[in-house]
């Protein structure tokens, strides 16, 4: 094995493991349902993305989500969602960056990713996250779950309402401030980490 590809499989694995720590450092917020919570474990796997592609990036998603599972409170569908919108950020950003590296191609990387993640949190919340809690939690009743949407925002009153008015622009402001931390550190590291 090179140098090059054991300090890859080094700072991957180091940056996987501050991305698990920022994850379990998660927090809610108090314009949004309490199950909804905020956290900065993106950017690690932004950074890694950045500096080896996104398949690397894709690999700290992967292992920060694989060690959340013992703790995870949602029977691991948590973790898989947040894997697949994670990868979502990463996968687009790494790939521009790939092509652009510079500043302006940075925050084009960073704004794609935010944007595609965004969109694909409406897919995963829908189609997998919030049928399995409704079967396990409330009996099949999305109702319960669309309640909680409603007494924060009165207008939410059904799920594709709740998705697309609260959860879409949480997980997109989320990868910008993701991002924002991304943009801010990743040259003063890159020659560290490359």
């Amino acid at each position: 094995m090179s140098n090059k590809s054991l300090k890859k499989i080094t700072f991957t694995a180091v940056f996987a493991a501050l991305a698990f720590v920022l994850q379990i450092l998660e927090f809610p917020l108090p314009f949004v349902p309490s199950f909804l919570k905020f956290d900065f474990s993106d950017f690690p796997a932004l950074i890694v993305s950045f500096a080896y592609g996104p398949a690397w990036g894709v690999l700290v998603e992967l292992l920060k989500n694989l060690a959340h599972c013992p703790l995870s409170h949602t029977n691991m569908v948590g973790e898989l969602a947040n894997f697949l919108v994670g990868a979502a950020i990463v996968v687009p950003a790494g790939l521009i960056y790939k092509f652009f590296k510079t500043r302006r191609g940075a925050v084009i990387a960073s704004l794609a990713g935010s944007f595609f993640a965004a969109a694909v949190s409406f897919p995963v919340n829908m189609f997998i996250t919030y049928p399995f809690y409704s079967a396990v939690y409330f009996g099949g009743n999305t109702e319960k779950i669309v309640g909680m949407y409603t007494a924060i925002f009165p207008s939410v009153d059904t799920l594709t309402k709740a998705l697309l008015l609260v959860n879409v622009p949480f997980t997109l402001i989320k990868g910008l401030i993701c991002s924002l931390i991304t943009f801010l550190i990743y040259k003063r590291i890159s020659k560290l980490i490359k």
